[in-house]
């Protein structure tokens, strides 16, 4: 990225944040972020919907009302649209004839509702529904968070479009996804206001740079790729930098952060045909069913509390286990979960509580068998704290691997908790440090006070406890003492002190006081 380009970026970005926070009043922040990502969505549909009809038209000699206007051309440019958008934005709901209805003061919050509408009433019946099906449901254009009346809301409405209207997202002759970079900014900027609700929807750019990294290494192709625990899907989708990922499966919980992870996808230039993010419980009900994937990155809540119900004794995700994750860390069904729909070549990348490493029940036994029966464990890697939204204690990653070749008589632990750039909220995983770990995961070698290859043989020596202290020695030796110097110290001090008593007695004689200190001066 060139320094006009990346200039551009930032200050894009620090627009869009400004806009954010002038305009969201006394609304959450991460209330605010369904109706300024839901307009910047509607934008990027918008202007696509311009383009593309542009392209279409040019040799007709015609522009998109003219042929809206014509019965044949109607029907040809809807069906076309359908075809390669997937969806339907008729010429007088276009973002361009918001913006002059604001200008005019002629805009009114229910046009902006009828649009919507019509956006989504063009899918229906198409292959593109389900990608589509509620996709504006959070942007509540009627709720009195905006404000108590009708013009009231339009008002706040008109502000967001005006004020996206103002920046210039277009950056001439590139091929940097600006917006879809400004998208992702913003998500993260509110994330970082959202407290808690924060890890719902947003992985910080240093654990999933480092996840996808690893996830990606030695590949450039993949056929598809997944993330059970999705949030907004920029975990997932951030894989296409490191390869050229051609489907994206996600399933997420909850439905506002489930559709952000579809307008995210679209904005991101992923044709409708090639994602599937479904909303669901991801223990519950697997809705990737039979699917088996190349590459698959996760990070799931921390110790969620699941049903645990008997009836997963019988699902093939848990069954040869023996045992279940404990109904409050369900930590360890994320990865059966992630092991069992893994391809023949299949790697999985899974962010999650140091607990997983050494706790004992259910969770060892399970552990044991990832290890000893499935052989699939390949890395474990020790996180600094404090480097996630809403929870400051250090995480580990587990890289998991189905076919191991000639590692598979070991596992190799890294002790990356130490390197890091201290942050005021939170801390930072630079870049260098991504690349160190990275670096170690490839050489796979022994590196004092950091790296770790342990044999299969010290695995079942510890118990099968991968509490990464029993792999990697960190301890730093404190440096001796000089007793004779100390001893010689101490006795100068007690002579300055004597003397500095011999010096004050007079005065508190002179008071009628009693001395209070050596008896002897």
């Amino acid at each position: 990225m060139n320094d006009t380009i990346q200039v551009h970026q930032k200050e894009l970005c620090q627009k869009l944040w400004a806009m954010a926070n002038a305009l969201r009043g006394n609304m959450e922040a991460y209330e605010f972020k369904n109706y300024i990502l839901g307009m910047i969505f509607y934008y990027y549909l918008s202007d696509r919907t311009e383009k593309y009809m542009a392209n279409l038209l040019k040799d007709d000699g015609i522009d998109y009302e003219t042929a809206w206007a014509d019965t044949e051309y109607k029907d040809a440019v809807i069906e076309e649209s359908l075809r390669d958008l997937g969806f339907v934005i008729e010429p007088q709901y276009l973002f361009r004839n918001l913006v002059k209805m604001v200008e005019n003061r002629a805009f009114d919050i229910e046009f902006l509702q009828k649009a919507i509408n019509s956006l989504m009433e063009s899918t229906i019946g198409n292959d593109s529904q389900q990608d589509f099906e509620g996709l504006f449901s959070d942007m509540q254009l009627d709720s009195t968070k905006l404000g108590h009346t009708v013009k009231d809301r339009s008002a706040v409405m008109s502000k967001i479009i005006a004020s996206l209207d103002e920046i210039n997202f277009g950056v001439e002759d590139t091929k940097i996804d600006v917006l879809g970079n400004a998208y992702e900014y913003l998500i993260g900027q509110f994330a970082a206001t959202a407290g808690k609700k924060a890890g719902e929807f947003y992985t910080p750019s240093g654990p999933a740079e480092l996840l996808c990294r690893l996830a990606c290494l030695g590949l450039t192709d993949v056929r598809a790729a997944a993330d059970p625990t999705c949030g907004s899907g920029s975990l997932l989708l951030r894989l296409k930098n490191y390869a050229n990922v051609r489907l994206y499966y996600g399933q997420e919980l909850t439905s506002t952060t489930y559709n952000l992870a579809r307008m995210n996808m679209i904005l991101r230039g992923i044709p409708y045909r090639n994602f599937a993010i479904y909303n669901g419980d991801t223990l519950e009900h697997d809705y990737f069913e039979d699917k088996k994937f190349r590459v698959q990155v996760a990070n799931p809540p921390y110790s969620a509390n699941w049903s645990a119900d008997n009836k997963f004794l019988e699902d093939d995700r848990f069954s040869q286990y023996g045992k279940l994750a404990p109904k409050s860390k369900a930590d360890f069904a994320f990865v059966q979960h992630m092991v069992h729909h893994m391809d023949e070549d299949g790697r999985a990348v899974v962010l999650l509580p140091h607990g997983v490493l050494f706790r004992g029940g259910a969770e060892e036994t399970i552990r044991k068998y990832l290890i000893e029966n499935l052989n699939v464990l390949d890395a474990v890697i020790g996180l600094p704290a404090n480097l996630f939204f809403g929870t400051g204690i250090p995480v580990c990653v587990l890289v998991l691997k189905k076919d191991r070749g000639g590692n598979a008589g070991n596992i190799l632990f890294i002790d990356a908790s130490k390197d890091f750039e201290a942050g005021k909220n939170q801390n930072i995983l630079r870049e260098a440090d991504i690349d160190k770990i990275v670096s170690a995961y490839e050489k796979r070698e022994d590196v004092e006070k950091y790296a770790h290859v342990a044999p299969m043989s010290e695995i079942e020596e510890n118990g099968f406890n991968l509490n990464i202290p029993r792999y990697v020695d960190t301890f730093e030796k404190e440096p001796e003492v000089d007793l004779a110097a100390v001893a010689a110290e101490i006795r100068s001090l007690q002579k300055e002190i004597k003397a500095i008593d011999k010096e004050l007695k007079p005065y508190f004689d002179e008071l009628g006081l009693d001395f209070p200190f050596d008896e002897e001066v």
